[in-house]
């Protein structure tokens, strides 16, 4: 099973300019983005019923964006030509039909409105439409016409504002985010985030206790993939079983032969970017790492290369974790940290296992631990299964069970695949039933990867809504601090004091604010960035502040997604 670098986007070159010119058209705003309001007026032309079209907005906006790029337009267009044919629209529909075999849709009275745009005529307003004229040094539009300006027949007089001596409190009132002119969810967030959570964050150094200040590339990144696992359990094999080629600074051996971390990415050309360049890179979303010094810098990499799967996500390969006490003592950076910190932005965390290597060391045990809170992500692979048989296979798998049942800490049953993630074909000695449930377990897998790209945007919106109500506790949590500090005598001993109680603070915020307890973060680890600071340099409690997160999550997010929902609904 394959995955497609995306339905329907490879047509005919008669095709793509129709179906640009088109683009164009309905592009009401110039941005590369037709809207679900841009939709309906061209959709509408195709004489579909209601039903018909909203399944081929769904089927094209997969992702929901709730805009379409040029690739889901065309996705769209030839769903409505099927349609049209009296296929059923369904998302098998979209691997079993090629672009060859389809034609562009009949839609009426479209030709004589791109006609019309060529020339003069008059709007539905009643203003005169003309083509400005083209100088030699002006730029034609994307589908070769020139845009049409609007001539008003009647240009009213503006009213001179009068002048107030005296302004009034409530003329300055700060004006909100207007989400009016949002044209997808992603950029719907960025605006909440600036106006609403990032001053939140800032006040309250959320950034130096939890996650550092998000930036427009965080949010407009692709979706990532982590492997973890002990050294030689096939994390380097496996990125190169999905590629099926390999990629700049992939090393494969039986010995630990990742010694970095290494995001595999798109890019233009094959080459590998050094980490302090890939750090100070605006368009990457891993600026946050330089925060782990130079030391791990020199021990990360980004490696780019032109590839279709490559575009809709990106791979993070880690170094083995080795057992015993030397990686821990002997690394010159936190290698937790930087784990938790990947775990954060992934939108699937896979732990590689080989039956040859089931013990779950102690510093495994750490790693596995930092990823408390993203339990969601994690999937289990048991990779190189061929190996045993299956009666070998079916101990191998009870015994991961239990080792995993002790450090997860879950009573729900964590996901396991089973398979070979190898470009070595299934062995010939395995029995058929192995090698059946070999395939099944990897297709299942393979569906788990195609899920990411659409779910990305819900999973951006999960995380946001996750990150506020952290900032929330956070700052309750400082601000009780603050207002627990002496104002004038005894600073210094009143800090030791609530530094080594932690544990009440944290008892006290809860039931002060009825807030849930599983919310709350590591009592050891904001104990120990807490000792970097001195709690009166810290600010008192907003009310403000806290009142337009909870807007935001009670009102602006919902209303968010209601805009920019499937326009058909």
């Amino acid at each position: 099973m394959e995955i497609a670098s995306g339905p329907f986007t490879s047509c005919s070159k008669e095709q793509q300019k129709l179906f640009q010119d088109w683009f164009n058209f309905a592009d009401s705003d110039g941005d590369g983005r037709v809207t679900g309001n841009d939709a309906t007026k061209l959709f509408g032309m195709s004489d579909l019923s209601k039903p018909q079209l909203k399944q081929v907005w769904a089927l094209a906006d997969s992702k929901r964006q709730g805009f379409l790029g040029i690739n889901e337009f065309t996705t769209a267009m030839q769903l409505i030509s099927l349609a049209q044919e009296g296929e059923e629209l369904n998302s098998d529909l979209l691997n079993l039909k090629t672009a060859a075999g389809v034609s562009p849709p009949t839609m009426k009275d479209l030709d004589a409105l791109l006609a019309s745009a060529n020339g003069s005529s008059p709007n539905s307003s009643g203003s005169l439409t003309e083509s400005p004229p083209q100088t030699n040094g002006s730029k034609p539009d994307t589908n070769g016409t020139t845009p049409l300006r609007p001539i008003p027949l009647n240009i009213p007089l503006r009213p001179i504002p009068s002048i107030k001596m005296f302004s009034s409190r409530s003329s300055r009132k700060k004006v909100q985010p207007s989400l009016t002119a949002v044209t997808s969810v992603i950029d719907g967030l960025k605006r909440l985030y600036n106006a609403k959570l990032k001053p939140l964050e800032v006040t309250y150094r959320f950034n130096d206790f939890v996650s550092p200040v998000l930036t427009d590339s965080d949010f407009d990144a692709k979706p990532m993939i982590m492997l973890l696992g002990q050294y030689s359990t096939g994390k380097t094999t496996f990125i190169k079983h999905l590629l099926k080629c390999s990629y700049p600074g992939a090393h494969i051996g039986p010995e630990p032969t990742t010694d970095r971390f290494i995001v595999v990415t798109s890019g233009p050309d094959e080459r590998s970017i050094p980490g302090n360049t890939v750090a100070v890179h605006a368009d990457m979303p891993f600026t946050g790492l330089s925060t782990f010094g130079g030391a791990f810098l020199s021990k990360f990499e980004c490696s780019q290369m032109p590839h279709p799967l490559l575009e809709h996500f990106s791979f993070v390969d880690t170094p083995g974790v080795l057992s015993g006490e030397k990686q821990r003592t002997q690394r010159s950076y936190d290698f937790t940290g930087v784990i938790s910190w990947f775990a954060a932005k992934c939108d699937l965390i896979l732990l590689l296992f080989d039956p040859h290597k089931l013990d779950i060391s102690d510093e495994f045990k750490r790693v596995i631990s930092s990823l408390r809170g993203h339990d969601d992500k994690i999937r289990v692979v048991l990779n190189k299964a061929d190996q045993v048989d299956t009666q070998q296979l079916m101990r191998v798998y009870g015994a991961l069970m239990w080792s995993l049942g002790k450090v997860l800490n879950t009573p729900e049953v964590v996901r396991v695949y089973i398979g070979s993630f190898n470009d070595k074909p299934v062995k010939e000695d395995t029995d058929y039933m192995g090698k059946d449930l070999f395939e099944k377990e990897q297709d299942d897998l393979l569906e788990d990867l195609i899920d990411i790209p659409k779910k990305a945007c819900d999973r951006k919106i999960n995380e946001f809504v996750k990150r506020a109500r952290d900032a929330k506790i956070h700052a309750y949590i400082i601000s009780h601090l603050k207002k627990e500090m002496p104002a004038l005598m005894g600073k210094s001993k009143a800090q030791k004091r609530l530094v080594a109680n932690l544990e009440t603070v944290f008892a006290e915020v809860q039931r002060e604010f009825h807030l849930p307890v599983g919310d709350f973060p590591s009592v050891d680890h904001f104990r120990e960035v807490l000792m970097r600071y001195s709690i009166e340099d810290f600010e008192k409690l907003k009310p403000k502040m806290i009142h337009g997160v909870d807007e935001m999550l009670g009102y602006d997010i919902p209303d968010l997604l209601k805009s920019l929902r499937n326009p058909y609904d």
